[in-house]
């Protein structure tokens, strides 16, 4: 499965232009609307799942792109690994004419795994590895500049920086060989702490592994000053995909919120030009959830570009 992924991938070219210099060179829109994706995580109860059975309550991932043009007028998504029901050659080309037919584009693909890049076990970095670079390949033929992986927890280990690096470090070579960007996001308070991943990136030192800034997962789990330290040093090493969130609620209903006028201030000042997605990420309906979200970070990104 994965040769056959691998071999499609070869065969297509992602959205990045180069410029005779090493490293991505992704062609960024400048208009704010343009700037704007929509995350398919949010909406996991109106999207069949990898495993589900067809449904006529729940849309096929391929069909998400055009439902937001309906709904937001975005046409631009980041869907997540477990939303694909397949990643097959067939599907994954499917996937991409539909997109492509609603006008509509992949910015990013949200990957989650369960193997670890930093166990102390040796085959389970090698299946982390593997599993980044299967998704990478994924990008390829669907036309997506990026991934977000994760840096899943290991059952043998603390997070260990080196181990990290070095898997990280064969991710990016692999991505780089394909022409996509790997991005890492502060998701997880244990393994994906804001500083922890800084360090990362700055080890591995590729121009193929950046950050993905989510405005609200540190500020939900660490002290407030911490949390905006945090932000504001990834957003330092960000390159193509941030997550916008105005709120997180947690699962004893504690309501977590962001200072957007800070956190695009913080963004404007790292000079970011990538894309910023939508992800709605509390109790209650995506749907007004995500449209208000892009009604703030239109405002935001129309009054703070330069």
């Amino acid at each position: 499965m994965q040769s056959a992924l691998a071999a499609a991938a070869t065969s297509l070219c992602p959205q990045v232009a180069f410029s005779g210099e090493p490293g991505p060179r992704v062609q960024f829109p400048t208009d704010a609307r343009e700037r704007v994706a929509i995350a398919s995580y949010p909406f996991r109860n109106f999207i069949l799942g990898a495993h589900d059975q067809p449904s006529a309550q729940k849309m096929d991932l391929k069909d998400f792109a055009a439902h937001c043009g309906e709904k937001f007028n975005i046409r631009k998504i980041e869907p997540w690994n477990r939303h694909f029901p397949s990643t097959d050659a067939r599907y994954l080309e499917e996937f991409r004419a539909t997109v492509d037919k609603s006008r509509g584009a992949v910015v990013n693909i949200a990957v989650d795994g369960d193997h670890s890049p930093y166990a102390a076990d040796a085959a389970e970095r090698a299946e982390a590895v593997a599993f980044s670079e299967k998704w990478i390949d994924v990008a390829v033929v669907i036309g997506s500049p990026s991934v977000r992986t994760n840096i899943a927890e290991a059952k043998d280990s603390k997070p260990d920086l080196d181990r990290a690096v070095e898997s990280l470090k064969r991710v990016a070579e692999y991505a780089a060989g394909k022409n996509i960007v790997v991005h890492l996001e502060n998701d997880n308070p244990v393994t994906e702490d804001p500083f922890f991943l800084v360090q990362l990136i700055e080890k591995v030192n590729s121009p193929w592994l950046h950050s993905n800034p989510d405005f609200c997962n540190t500020l939900a789990t660490k002290p407030e000053e911490y949390a905006y330290r945090g932000i504001a040093a990834m957003f330092q090493h960000a390159y193509g995909i941030c997550h916008v969130k105005d709120m997180e609620t947690n699962e004893q209903g504690q309501v977590f919120r962001v200072d957007m006028t800070k956190t695009f201030g913080i963004l404007k000042h790292a000079n970011y030009r990538g894309y910023c997605s939508m992800e709605f990420d509390t109790h209650g309906d995506p749907y007004p959830g995500t449209a208000a979200l892009i009604a703030q970070t239109l405002h935001y990104l129309g009054s703070t570009a330069s």
